[in-house]
């Protein structure tokens, strides 16, 4: 999720620029998709503390609905030649809320609804790949 996010293209083209331009565009794109929250409102409704990422503590539903709501995003701002920050904001907000009314009709759980996860930094320094092993021939 955070290598897609940092390659919306189609969010520079449509003028999301600096930092805290995209920092805006996101934030959309949260408000849709979590019926209203901003980053601030979801990370006190899972309880994160400001320096975690949200990215970072989710688990694969979650997950799945953020990269969807972002390459759909990306696809409309392409597709349609969005220019205008206030317009590409617009756009993911529109999207995200698309994605959770997706997600509410047939009774999945809303994102703003769900655990975070343990993170996944935790969780990559802790679990090693296991080793597979070659059968031993009889």
């Amino acid at each position: 999720m955070s290598k897609h996010n940092t390659h919306l293209a189609a969010a520079k083209n449509a003028g999301v620029i600096t930092s805290l331009d995209y920092a805006i565009f996101q934030n959309h794109g949260y408000m849709g998709l979590y019926g209203g929250l901003d980053a601030k409102g979801i990370h006190k409704r899972k309880g994160l503390a400001k320096s975690q990422q949200i990215p970072d503590h989710m688990g694969s539903t979650e997950l799945a609905a953020n990269l969807f709501r972002a390459t759909q995003t990306e696809e409309k701002l392409r597709r349609e030649n969005i220019k205008g920050k206030h317009n590409a904001n617009q756009t993911h907000f529109e999207v995200g809320k698309k994605v959770h009314k997706t997600i509410q009709e047939p009774g999945g759980t809303m994102p703003e609804n769900l655990p975070a996860a343990d993170s996944i930094k935790k969780l990559g320094k802790t679990s090693k790949p296991k080793q597979l092993k070659p059968k031993k021939k009889k």
